[in-house]
């Protein structure tokens, strides 16, 4: 698996605390290997936002991201419940 970050994602990583950019690290080894892992809580999105994923980062934390051609994931977004606004 290859992840690749869309410019929005960037700039919402910016501005997470360290504590959430640490555990993200560590969640997106997980992700790496599998990202349907149990630890993750993986899931579809719907509305408008129906064909993407979200994974948690922690209770309030999310990271947006959608599957693409040879095993690459694009995430999109990060942050709390209001990026899914």
């Amino acid at each position: 698996m290859r992840i690749f970050y869309h410019s929005k994602f960037n700039r919402e990583y910016k501005k997470l605390p360290l504590s959430v950019k640490l555990v993200l690290k560590a969640k997106q080894e997980i992700f790496l290997q599998n990202p349907f892992d149990p630890r993750l809580k993986t899931h579809k999105l719907h509305g408008d936002l129906e064909g993407s994923w979200a994974f948690r980062i922690d209770y309030q934390n999310r990271v947006i991201f959608e599957f693409g051609d040879n095993d690459i994931a694009l995430w999109h977004s990060v942050g709390n419940h209001d990026i899914y606004e």
